[in-house]
C-alpha cells in the first residue's frame, strides 16, 4: 500500500515548539521551590548523658530513699488514706508536704536534692481522680505567705493502678 504525500511533495517537516516547553519546566521549577519544606537537621539532639557513677562503695550523699506515696480509697472512690513510705497522715495532704519538705530540705538549685528527688504515687484503681491531683499538688510544691512558688518534687511517676479490695 502507498501512502500518499501532501501537495507540497511530502518534504513537511515538524517543529517542536520550544516556548510551551520551557514555560512547564519554569512553572514546574516554582512549583517545587515553593512547595519545599526545609527540615532541622536530624539528629541534633540536646541530650544530657549521666555523669559517671561514683565508686562501686561510697554512696552518693545527695541520692535520696525512693518516696512512694500511697494513696488508697474508700467507698464511693473518697480518700480512705494517705501514707508516705509506709507513714501513715491520715487524709491530711499538708502533713504529707511537711513531710516531703522534711526529706528534701530547704536547699533549690542545680546540684540540690530537689533537683533529683523523685516520688512514685501508688494509687487504689477506684480512687477519685481529684485526690489524685491534690496529692500531685502536695509533693510538687507550693505557694508561700509572700506569694512565691516553692518546688519541692518534679519528677512524679506513677504506679500501675491497683483494685482497692484485692491489694
Amino acid at each position: 500500500m502507498k501512502v500518499r504525500h501532501g501537495r507540497s511533495g511530502g518534504d513537511d517537516k515538524i517543529e517542536l515548539q520550544m516556548t510551551p516547553m520551557i514555560d512547564i519546566v519554569f512553572q514546574l521549577l516554582v512549583f517545587f521551590i515553593m512547595t519545599f519544606k526545609i527540615v532541622s537537621q536530624e539528629g541534633d539532639f540536646n541530650v544530657k548523658m549521666p555523669l559517671a557513677a561514683p565508686a562501686a562503695g561510697a554512696p552518693d550523699d545527695l541520692q535520696l530513699p525512693p518516696m512512694k506515696v500511697r494513696l488508697r480509697a474508700g467507698a464511693g472512690g473518697l480518700l480512705a488514706g494517705v501514707s508516705l513510705n509506709d507513714k501513715g497522715f491520715g487524709t491530711d495532704m499538708d502533713a504529707l508536704r511537711l513531710d516531703i519538705i522534711g526529706f528534701i530540705g530547704d536547699d533549690r538549685g542545680p546540684g540540690s536534692i530537689q533537683e533529683t528527688a523523685e516520688v512514685e504515687l501508688d494509687c487504689d484503681y477506684g480512687l477519685n481522680y481529684e485526690h489524685v491531683i491534690q496529692a500531685i499538688t502536695a509533693v510538687s510544691g507550693h505557694i508561700d505567705g509572700s506569694g512565691n512558688v516553692v518546688k519541692l518534687v518534679e519528677k512524679i511517676k506513677f504506679a500501675p493502678p491497683r483494685q482497692a479490695s484485692g491489694e
